[in-house]
């Protein structure tokens, strides 16, 4: 027959680690944050990212452009 025993295991709460969670926001994040900056920032990163895209897709289209005339050559 087996016993079961019961569980006296103690959480220990870290108070270092809950002011963290809780407290204002620190370097970056506050600079990031205020002034309403970091929709800038991602405004910013989007339309980079857009002329990357658009960058390959014409290269793309000069790569398919070269290839069949190089194709009506032969």
């Amino acid at each position: 027959m087996m016993l079961l025993q019961a569980d006296t295991t103690i959480a220990v709460v870290d108070e270092s680690a809950l002011q963290a969670t809780t407290a204002q926001p620190q370097g970056i994040e506050r600079v990031m944050l205020a002034d309403d900056k970091l929709p800038v920032v991602l405004a910013v990163v989007l339309i980079v990212w857009l002329g990357v895209l658009l960058l390959l897709f014409r290269t793309d289209r000069r790569l398919a452009r070269i290839e069949r005339d190089l194709d009506d050559r032969a």
